[in-house]
C-alpha cells in the first residue's frame, strides 16, 4: 500500500485503547508483525431474494476470516473472490471485530450508514480503495464507524458505510467528506444516507434514503 499525501503508513496506526489491545499489539510487534490499529473480520452473505425476514438474514451471514495486522489482512484478502465473480444478490461485509453486520447490534442500533451505488464495472475498484481506507484508519472519526457492505445486486452495486452514531450531525458530515476524498469520488455520484432505525421499520437497506451530495 503506497502513502499518498497524508496517509499514515500501516506501522503507524497503533493507537490503543483498552488493555486486550495492548497486549494484542505487544504481542503481534514482537512476532516481527505490523499490528492494526482494529481487529477486523470479514463476513459473506449469500442472500435469499424470497427471504423478508431480519431472522433468516441473520442466518445466511457467514464470518470467513478476522484479522489484526498487515500481514494477516494481505493473506486474507488475496485469497477472497473479487466481486465482479459473486453471485447476485450476495453481501461482504468488512466490520471491527465484536460488531456483527446487523442494524440491531449494539453497535449499529444507533446509526446509520453512507450510501454509494455504482455500475458493476468499476464497483471493484472503489471497494478496494474503501477496505484499504479502514484497515489502515484514514477515515476521519474513525472510532464512530463500525464497518462497510458491499451489496452485489443485478444492475448495480452498493457500497455503504457504517457508523454508530445517525444523530451526531458533526461526525456524519465528516464521514461523508472522508469518503469522498479517500476514493476520489467523482462529483456525479450522489451519496444517500438511512438510520438503521429507519431500515428496520421499512425492513428495507436502501429505500426511502436522505439524499445528500
Amino acid at each position: 500500500m503506497e502513502e499518498t499525501g497524508e496517509v499514515k503508513p500501516f506501522s503507524e496506526v497503533i493507537i490503543t485503547e483498552t488493555e486486550d489491545e495492548k497486549e494484542r499489539h505487544s504481542r503481534e510487534l514482537k512476532a516481527g508483525l505490523h499490528p492494526l490499529k482494529y481487529k477486523f473480520v470479514f463476513w459473506y452473505t449469500r442472500r435469499n431474494p424470497g427471504a423478508r425476514t431480519q431472522t433468516s438474514y441473520e442466518d445466511n451471514i457467514k464470518k470467513i476470516v478476522e484479522f489484526s495486522t498487515v500481514e494477516g489482512f494481505w493473506v486474507c484478502y488475496c485469497h477472497l473472490a473479487r466481486p465482479s465473480s459473486l453471485p447476485s444478490p450476495t453481501d461482504l461485509h468488512l466490520f471491527k471485530d465484536g460488531i456483527r453486520p446487523l442494524w440491531e447490534d449494539s453497535a449499529n442500533c444507533n446509526g446509520g450508514k453512507w450510501i454509494i451505488r455504482f455500475k458493476k464495472a468499476v464497483s471493484g475498484r472503489f471497494w478496494e480503495d474503501l477496505v484499504l481506507a479502514l484497515v489502515g484508519d484514514q477515515l476521519e472519526y474513525g472510532d464512530n464507524i463500525c464497518g462497510a457492505v458491499l451489496s452485489i445486486r443485478f444492475n448495480e452495486d452498493i457500497l455503504s458505510v457504517w457508523n454508530r452514531n445517525a444523530s451526531d450531525h458533526q461526525a456524519v458530515m465528516a464521514l461523508r467528506d472522508a469518503i469522498k476524498r479517500q476514493l476520489k469520488l467523482p462529483n456525479s455520484y450522489v451519496m444517500e444516507y438511512k438510520a438503521h432505525d429507519a431500515s428496520l421499520r421499512d425492513n428495507s437497506s436502501y429505500r426511502n434514503t436522505w439524499l445528500r451530495g
